[in-house]
């Protein structure tokens, strides 16, 4: 049984992130490329507590020709998750929604009869290609809006085709995107020009929310990190972030 208390007292202002909610994980077992089982999953979800997050949502890619993953398997992963937890006295709230691929997938997912799965009420987390934009993204995000929902575009710095001109995130702003972004990108974990990117959108206040997007061990011990840890909060830490119901 994990003991998260042990050490509490001894804690420092840079021993935990600068926020309790993340809302972009991968930290289900076994339906993308992020936690490959419950074990580590529950090395993860116990990382994550010891850095300050008392609530996540489990976020697994939704990919057309790569993780078609439906509510079915994101719900059993989720509950296979959840129940191993409570086995282990670990006391967080994990819930789960879906990182969408603005594909053609995507589109037929979103005039279907079926909701999509939301972080909190109609808040849908999408995401881009990295190599190169989502054909009619501006379309997409219309049809998007248009059906309800409210689209956050995931770790917009990382798409290096933005890299020349960081007016297009105020655009993604202008047809309806929040943007999130990823807590090591600011590290410096994926490069200096999307570490720049992130920067940028954090300073000048077009970042609407933060996530970890872990995947797996490597990203919980870059967080870990005593480094990365004073650097995100002093970059984070005069903001409230990821309070949905205020967004």
């Amino acid at each position: 049984m994990f003991d998260f208390f042990k050490s509490a007292n001894k804690r420092t202002v840079y021993d935990t992130l600068p926020f309790t909610t993340d809302i972009h994980s991968h930290i289900l077992p076994g339906i993308d490329d992020g936690s490959p089982d419950i074990n580590t999953s529950l090395q993860l979800v116990r990382g994550i507590y010891e850095l300050g997050i008392r609530e996540t949502v489990a976020t697994p890619h939704v990919i057309c020709d790569l993780y078609r993953n439906t509510p079915d398997t994101i719900h059993n992963a989720l509950a296979q998750l959840t129940d191993a937890c409570a086995h282990n006295s670990m006391d967080i709230k994990i819930t789960a929604a879906a990182e969408y691929m603005l594909d053609d997938y995507f589109v037929q997912l979103l005039k279907g009869p079926a909701p999509l799965l939301t972080i909190y009420n109609n808040i849908i987390l999408t995401e881009q290609p990295f190599a190169s934009p989502s054909p009619n993204v501006h379309r997409i995000a219309f049809e998007i809006v248009t059906s309800g929902y409210r689209p956050i575009m995931a770790h917009p710095e990382r798409y290096h085709f933005y890299h020349d001109d960081y007016s297009a995130y105020g655009t993604l702003k202008d047809i309806g995107f929040l943007l999130q972004v990823n807590l090591l990108s600011l590290t410096g974990y994926y490069g200096k020009p999307v570490a720049k990117a992130a920067r940028y959108l954090v300073e000048n206040n077009l970042a609407d929310l933060v996530g970890t997007d872990m995947h797996h061990t490597r990203h919980l011990d870059m967080l870990k990190d005593k480094k990365n840890l004073q650097t995100l909060n002093e970059l984070l830490g005069k903001k409230k972030w990821n309070n949905l119901a205020e967004i």
